[in-house]
């Protein structure tokens, strides 16, 4: 009977829908999670959300993957994104009208777009340059300028939540010389509420 009960939780874990193979994305898919840091705990006072990072699905090598800002720009695989959640938890949200819009031509311009970013490094201090790029500054980016579709609306620093103390210590961590408050953004949380995107998956 033990055993039968191993064999069962084993299979459990196989077909488990969080794994890679049975992950209902498709290119062009955005990608959202809870990324395990203080700077995480931050974004997520600030921006009223659960969620901190994210990222997009493009194809790489021959298979997808997710395409992040997270030190360089730079392709994850699907496995090895849901693995750095401790909980395994993922949202995946997917253009309404992608089967329209996202066509072959169209998946090769975000794809090209795409990687004028790759290898760029992480943006700590959140600047709307290209010079430095983090995780929903790059996917917005990349739609905007491959398909010109705003997914989210900027927003000004100061139009966040800036008062917990831990917020006010990261921002005095990063901006030693004063909050550049007029600074463009968009966080994680502004592209999750697009009215463009639907969720196809949650776990």
């Amino acid at each position: 009977m033990r055993h039968s009960y191993i064999f069962a939780f084993i299979l459990a874990v196989i077909n488990s829908p969080c794994h890679a193979g049975n992950l209902p994305v498709k290119e062009g898919d955005l990608v959202f999670q809870t990324f395990p840091s203080l700077q995480s705990m931050a974004i997520q006072l600030a921006t009223k959300s659960q969620y901190s990072h994210m990222g997009m699905i493009l194809m790489h090598s021959g298979k997808l993957m997710v395409y992040e800002a997270v030190g360089p720009v730079k392709f994850t695989t699907i496995d090895s994104w849901i693995n750095r959640d401790h909980n395994r938890h993922v949202v995946v949200k997917r253009l309404k009208n992608a089967e329209r819009v996202l066509t072959k031509a169209n998946l090769a311009k975000l794809e090209s777009v795409a990687s004028t970013f790759e290898g760029k490094a992480y943006d700590f201090v959140f600047n709307w340059s290209d010079e430095k790029i983090y995780c929903s500054e790059l996917v917005w980016k990349v739609y905007d300028r491959a398909l010109k579709i705003d997914i989210g609306d900027l927003r000004q620093l100061k139009d966040f939540d800036l008062s917990s103390p831990e917020v006010q210590k990261k921002l005095k961590e990063r901006y030693p010389d004063g909050v550049p408050l007029e600074e463009t953004v968009i966080s994680p949380q502004d592209v999750f509420q697009s009215p463009l995107l639907t969720t196809v998956y949650r776990q």
